[in-house]
Protein backbone atom coordinates (compact mmCIF):
# COMPACT_ATOMS: atom_id res chain seq x y z
CA UNK A 1 0.00 0.00 0.00
CA UNK A 2 0.87 3.68 -0.69
CA UNK A 3 0.58 5.59 2.23
CA UNK A 4 -0.63 8.93 2.20
CA UNK A 5 1.20 11.85 3.86
CA UNK A 6 -0.80 14.46 3.70
CA UNK A 7 -3.71 15.38 6.70
CA UNK A 8 -1.53 14.59 9.52
CA UNK A 9 -1.87 15.54 12.69
CA UNK A 10 0.99 16.71 15.24
CA UNK A 11 2.88 13.41 15.97
CA UNK A 12 2.12 11.85 19.54
CA UNK A 13 5.09 11.84 21.77
CA UNK A 14 6.87 8.28 20.91
CA UNK A 15 8.90 8.43 24.43
CA UNK A 16 5.78 8.97 26.10
CA UNK A 17 2.56 7.29 24.27
CA UNK A 18 2.45 4.00 22.37
CA UNK A 19 0.05 1.86 20.81
CA UNK A 20 -0.46 -1.76 19.94
CA UNK A 21 -1.58 -2.96 16.62
CA UNK A 22 -2.87 -6.62 15.83
CA UNK A 23 -3.88 -8.05 12.72
CA UNK A 24 -5.84 -10.68 14.41
CA UNK A 25 -8.11 -7.90 15.90
CA UNK A 26 -8.40 -5.71 12.89
CA UNK A 27 -9.92 -8.85 11.48
CA UNK A 28 -12.27 -9.80 14.38
CA UNK A 29 -13.61 -6.30 13.81
CA UNK A 30 -14.07 -6.53 9.94
CA UNK A 31 -11.64 -3.70 9.43
CA UNK A 32 -9.41 -3.79 6.63
CA UNK A 33 -5.65 -3.84 8.67
CA UNK A 34 -4.26 -1.53 6.28
CA UNK A 35 -6.40 1.71 6.39
CA UNK A 36 -6.57 1.20 10.17
CA UNK A 37 -2.80 1.25 10.49
CA UNK A 38 -2.95 4.42 8.06
CA UNK A 39 -5.48 6.03 10.31
CA UNK A 40 -3.24 5.49 13.46
CA UNK A 41 -0.38 7.37 11.82
CA UNK A 42 -2.76 10.08 10.54
CA UNK A 43 -3.66 10.73 14.25
CA UNK A 44 -0.29 10.88 14.81
CA UNK A 45 1.07 7.26 16.63
CA UNK A 46 4.65 6.67 16.18
CA UNK A 47 5.47 3.77 18.58
CA UNK A 48 4.14 0.75 17.88
CA UNK A 49 3.71 -3.18 19.84
CA UNK A 50 3.18 -5.29 16.94
CA UNK A 51 3.08 -9.25 17.01
CA UNK A 52 4.78 -12.07 15.35
CA UNK A 53 1.71 -14.57 14.91
CA UNK A 54 3.32 -18.19 15.30
CA UNK A 55 0.53 -19.52 13.34
CA UNK A 56 0.73 -16.78 10.94
CA UNK A 57 4.39 -16.69 10.11
CA UNK A 58 4.70 -20.51 10.14
CA UNK A 59 1.58 -22.01 8.86
CA UNK A 60 3.55 -25.19 8.25
CA UNK A 61 6.45 -26.79 10.05
CA UNK A 62 9.57 -24.65 8.02
CA UNK A 63 7.73 -22.81 5.68
CA UNK A 64 7.18 -18.87 6.24
CA UNK A 65 5.60 -16.58 5.40
CA UNK A 66 6.31 -13.02 6.62
CA UNK A 67 4.78 -10.68 4.18
CA UNK A 68 2.27 -9.30 6.70
CA UNK A 69 5.25 -8.53 8.87
CA UNK A 70 7.09 -6.80 6.75
CA UNK A 71 5.07 -4.77 5.72
CA UNK A 72 3.80 -3.27 9.22
CA UNK A 73 7.81 -2.82 10.08
CA UNK A 74 8.06 -1.03 6.52
CA UNK A 75 4.85 0.98 7.29
CA UNK A 76 5.58 1.80 10.50
CA UNK A 77 9.31 2.81 9.01
CA UNK A 78 8.12 5.06 6.51
CA UNK A 79 6.60 7.01 9.13
CA UNK A 80 9.66 7.21 10.95
CA UNK A 81 7.87 5.20 13.71
CA UNK A 82 9.37 2.82 16.18
CA UNK A 83 8.32 -1.16 16.40
CA UNK A 84 8.56 -3.48 19.96
CA UNK A 85 8.03 -6.39 18.55
CA UNK A 86 6.74 -9.39 20.21
CA UNK A 87 8.05 -13.00 20.32
CA UNK A 88 7.46 -16.11 21.11
CA UNK A 89 3.30 -18.46 21.14
CA UNK A 90 1.87 -16.18 23.50
CA UNK A 91 1.16 -12.95 22.42
CA UNK A 92 -2.01 -10.28 22.42
CA UNK A 93 -5.37 -11.30 21.42
CA UNK A 94 -7.41 -14.16 22.14
CA UNK A 95 -6.65 -17.29 22.30
CA UNK A 96 -3.71 -15.53 24.14
CA UNK A 97 -1.39 -18.74 22.81
CA UNK A 98 -1.37 -18.59 18.97
CA UNK A 99 -0.17 -22.31 18.27
CA UNK A 100 -0.21 -23.65 14.43
CA UNK A 101 -2.51 -26.49 14.42
CA UNK A 102 1.03 -28.80 13.08
CA UNK A 103 2.12 -28.67 16.54
CA UNK A 104 -0.86 -30.42 17.64
CA UNK A 105 0.75 -34.05 16.08
CA UNK A 106 3.88 -32.85 17.84
CA UNK A 107 4.95 -33.73 21.48
CA UNK A 108 6.18 -31.91 24.01
CA UNK A 109 9.90 -32.19 23.10
CA UNK A 110 9.77 -31.68 19.58
CA UNK A 111 7.00 -28.29 20.30
CA UNK A 112 9.46 -26.92 21.98
CA UNK A 113 12.31 -26.88 19.74
CA UNK A 114 10.04 -25.98 16.85
CA UNK A 115 8.54 -22.64 18.96
CA UNK A 116 12.70 -21.80 19.72
CA UNK A 117 13.67 -22.54 16.41
CA UNK A 118 10.76 -19.75 15.34
CA UNK A 119 11.91 -17.34 17.95
CA UNK A 120 15.51 -17.47 16.42
CA UNK A 121 13.80 -17.11 12.85
CA UNK A 122 12.11 -13.76 13.73
CA UNK A 123 14.87 -12.16 15.55
CA UNK A 124 17.45 -13.12 12.99
CA UNK A 125 15.52 -11.54 10.46
CA UNK A 126 14.38 -8.20 11.95
CA UNK A 127 17.12 -7.94 13.67
CA UNK A 128 18.91 -5.40 10.99
CA UNK A 129 16.04 -3.56 11.13
CA UNK A 130 17.08 0.07 12.76
CA UNK A 131 13.43 0.98 13.83
CA UNK A 132 12.98 -2.23 15.98
CA UNK A 133 13.89 -0.83 19.44
CA UNK A 134 13.03 -3.92 21.37
CA UNK A 135 11.89 -7.29 21.78
CA UNK A 136 8.91 -8.27 23.81
CA UNK A 137 9.13 -12.06 24.72
CA UNK A 138 6.02 -13.96 25.16
CA UNK A 139 3.24 -11.92 26.45
CA UNK A 140 2.09 -12.31 30.45
CA UNK A 141 4.29 -15.49 30.51
CA UNK A 142 3.56 -16.83 33.61
CA UNK A 143 0.13 -16.03 33.54
CA UNK A 144 -1.66 -19.40 33.99
CA UNK A 145 -5.51 -18.45 34.34
CA UNK A 146 -6.16 -17.13 30.67
CA UNK A 147 -6.43 -18.16 27.18
CA UNK A 148 -6.33 -21.47 25.59
CA UNK A 149 -4.28 -24.18 25.23
CA UNK A 150 -2.04 -22.57 28.29
CA UNK A 151 1.24 -24.11 28.58
CA UNK A 152 3.54 -22.35 31.20
CA UNK A 153 7.12 -23.67 30.93
CA UNK A 154 9.95 -21.36 32.81
CA UNK A 155 12.64 -23.48 31.39
CA UNK A 156 11.28 -23.29 27.89
CA UNK A 157 11.33 -19.39 28.64
CA UNK A 158 14.71 -18.98 30.26
CA UNK A 159 15.80 -20.87 26.84
CA UNK A 160 14.10 -18.19 24.59
CA UNK A 161 15.62 -15.42 26.90
CA UNK A 162 18.92 -17.08 25.64
CA UNK A 163 18.74 -17.46 22.00
CA UNK A 164 17.13 -13.78 21.53
CA UNK A 165 20.18 -12.34 23.40
CA UNK A 166 22.50 -14.51 21.43
CA UNK A 167 21.50 -13.47 18.28
CA UNK A 168 20.92 -9.56 19.41
CA UNK A 169 23.23 -8.56 22.47
CA UNK A 170 22.09 -4.85 21.32
CA UNK A 171 18.30 -4.30 22.14
CA UNK A 172 16.72 -4.84 25.06
CA UNK A 173 14.08 -7.57 25.80
CA UNK A 174 11.05 -6.74 27.42
CA UNK A 175 8.78 -9.21 30.04
CA UNK A 176 5.34 -8.34 31.49
CA UNK A 177 3.98 -8.89 34.85
CA UNK A 178 0.26 -8.51 33.92
CA UNK A 179 -1.77 -7.73 36.77
CA UNK A 180 -0.20 -10.08 38.99
CA UNK A 181 1.13 -8.70 42.60
CA UNK A 182 4.96 -9.43 42.39
CA UNK A 183 7.52 -8.55 40.50
CA UNK A 184 10.12 -10.63 38.48
CA UNK A 185 12.63 -12.65 40.80
CA UNK A 186 13.95 -15.57 38.90
CA UNK A 187 15.33 -15.65 35.70
CA UNK A 188 14.57 -14.86 32.63
CA UNK A 189 15.17 -11.25 34.50
CA UNK A 190 14.27 -8.85 31.94
CA UNK A 191 15.85 -5.64 30.72
CA UNK A 192 12.34 -3.90 31.20
CA UNK A 193 9.68 -4.76 32.91
CA UNK A 194 6.10 -4.14 31.56
CA UNK A 195 2.98 -3.92 33.29
CA UNK A 196 -0.43 -4.82 32.22
CA UNK A 197 -2.84 -2.05 33.88
CA UNK A 198 -6.81 -3.48 33.32
CA UNK A 199 -9.56 -1.59 35.81
CA UNK A 200 -13.01 -2.57 34.93
CA UNK A 201 -13.67 -6.38 33.49
CA UNK A 202 -16.90 -8.68 33.43
CA UNK A 203 -16.04 -12.18 34.90
CA UNK A 204 -18.29 -14.46 36.99
CA UNK A 205 -21.22 -13.13 35.51
CA UNK A 206 -20.86 -9.39 36.72
CA UNK A 207 -18.91 -6.37 35.81
CA UNK A 208 -16.43 -4.87 38.85
CA UNK A 209 -13.50 -2.78 39.72
CA UNK A 210 -10.27 -4.43 39.57
CA UNK A 211 -8.21 -4.08 42.86
CA UNK A 212 -5.00 -2.72 40.95
CA UNK A 213 -5.12 0.61 42.92
CA UNK A 214 -2.21 2.90 42.38
CA UNK A 215 -0.51 2.90 44.74
CA UNK A 216 0.05 -1.01 44.34
CA UNK A 217 1.82 -0.02 40.81
CA UNK A 218 3.76 2.61 42.58
CA UNK A 219 5.22 -0.24 45.12
CA UNK A 220 5.58 -2.76 42.53
CA UNK A 221 7.80 0.57 40.33
CA UNK A 222 10.01 1.26 43.63
CA UNK A 223 11.02 -2.50 44.05
CA UNK A 224 11.63 -3.54 40.71
CA UNK A 225 13.74 -0.10 40.29
CA UNK A 226 15.64 -0.93 43.68
CA UNK A 227 15.70 -4.71 44.12
CA UNK A 228 16.34 -5.32 40.03
CA UNK A 229 17.65 -1.84 39.06
CA UNK A 230 14.99 -2.30 36.15
CA UNK A 231 13.42 -0.28 34.07
CA UNK A 232 9.45 -0.06 33.99
CA UNK A 233 6.76 1.43 31.96
CA UNK A 234 2.75 0.24 31.45
CA UNK A 235 2.94 -1.74 28.24
CA UNK A 236 -0.66 -2.59 28.16
CA UNK A 237 -3.36 0.18 29.60
CA UNK A 238 -7.15 -0.60 29.08
CA UNK A 239 -8.72 1.61 26.44
CA UNK A 240 -10.94 -1.18 25.18
CA UNK A 241 -14.10 -2.86 26.57
CA UNK A 242 -13.39 -6.29 28.53
CA UNK A 243 -17.54 -7.24 28.48
CA UNK A 244 -19.65 -10.09 28.38
CA UNK A 245 -19.10 -10.76 24.81
CA UNK A 246 -16.80 -10.30 22.02
CA UNK A 247 -16.78 -6.28 21.64
CA UNK A 248 -18.08 -6.73 18.05
CA UNK A 249 -21.12 -8.86 19.62
CA UNK A 250 -22.04 -6.14 21.84
CA UNK A 251 -23.82 -3.06 21.85
CA UNK A 252 -22.85 0.38 22.10
CA UNK A 253 -24.36 0.56 25.94
CA UNK A 254 -23.26 -2.71 26.75
CA UNK A 255 -19.25 -2.05 26.05
CA UNK A 256 -19.89 1.25 27.88
CA UNK A 257 -20.23 -0.63 31.14
CA UNK A 258 -16.92 -1.63 31.05
CA UNK A 259 -15.57 1.40 28.95
CA UNK A 260 -16.65 4.75 28.26
CA UNK A 261 -15.15 8.58 27.58
CA UNK A 262 -15.37 8.38 31.25
CA UNK A 263 -13.26 5.37 31.96
CA UNK A 264 -11.07 6.75 29.18
CA UNK A 265 -10.55 9.98 31.45
CA UNK A 266 -9.71 7.87 34.27
CA UNK A 267 -7.54 4.94 32.84
CA UNK A 268 -5.31 7.83 31.29
CA UNK A 269 -5.34 10.13 34.42
CA UNK A 270 -4.02 6.82 36.65
CA UNK A 271 -0.99 5.93 34.17
CA UNK A 272 0.21 9.30 34.16
CA UNK A 273 0.25 9.34 38.03
CA UNK A 274 2.77 6.50 38.17
CA UNK A 275 5.24 8.69 36.35
CA UNK A 276 6.45 5.84 33.80
CA UNK A 277 7.24 5.96 29.95
CA UNK A 278 6.13 5.14 27.55
CA UNK A 279 2.44 4.32 28.21
CA UNK A 280 1.49 1.65 25.40
CA UNK A 281 -2.00 2.30 25.28
CA UNK A 282 -4.14 -0.70 24.02
CA UNK A 283 -7.77 -0.61 22.26
CA UNK A 284 -6.62 1.09 18.84
CA UNK A 285 -8.72 -1.22 16.90
CA UNK A 286 -11.87 -0.65 18.89
CA UNK A 287 -11.67 3.17 18.44
CA UNK A 288 -11.24 2.78 14.87
CA UNK A 289 -13.94 0.66 14.84
CA UNK A 290 -16.21 2.52 16.83
CA UNK A 291 -15.51 5.77 14.82
CA UNK A 292 -16.04 3.89 11.41
CA UNK A 293 -19.21 3.30 12.70
CA UNK A 294 -20.19 7.05 12.62
CA UNK A 295 -19.26 7.31 16.54
CA UNK A 296 -16.28 9.73 17.05
CA UNK A 297 -16.37 10.36 20.85
CA UNK A 298 -14.40 7.22 21.73
CA UNK A 299 -11.26 8.30 19.84
CA UNK A 300 -11.58 11.93 20.78
CA UNK A 301 -11.82 11.00 24.47
CA UNK A 302 -8.67 9.03 24.39
CA UNK A 303 -6.94 12.25 21.98
CA UNK A 304 -7.91 14.80 24.82
CA UNK A 305 -6.25 12.86 27.26
CA UNK A 306 -3.09 11.96 26.38
CA UNK A 307 -1.56 15.10 28.31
Amino acid sequence: MEYRQDNLQSVIDPRRYGVSFSLKQCRNFGLDPAATLQWLFEQGWRRFRIMSYWDEHEPEQGKYYFAWLDWQIEAIKAYGGTVSLCLGVKQPRWPEYHWPKWTENLDKTDTDSALLHFVGTVVSRYRNEPNIDSWQLENEALLDNFGEMIDIDRERLRAEFQIVRKIDTLRPIIMSTSNSWGIPIRKPLPDVVGFSWYFRLFSHGTYHNTVNFGFIFKLRKHLVHTLLGKGVFIHELQLEPWGSADIWNMTSEEQAKSMDIHQIAHNLSMAQKLRVSPIDIWGAEWWYWRLSQGDPSIWEAVRDNLV
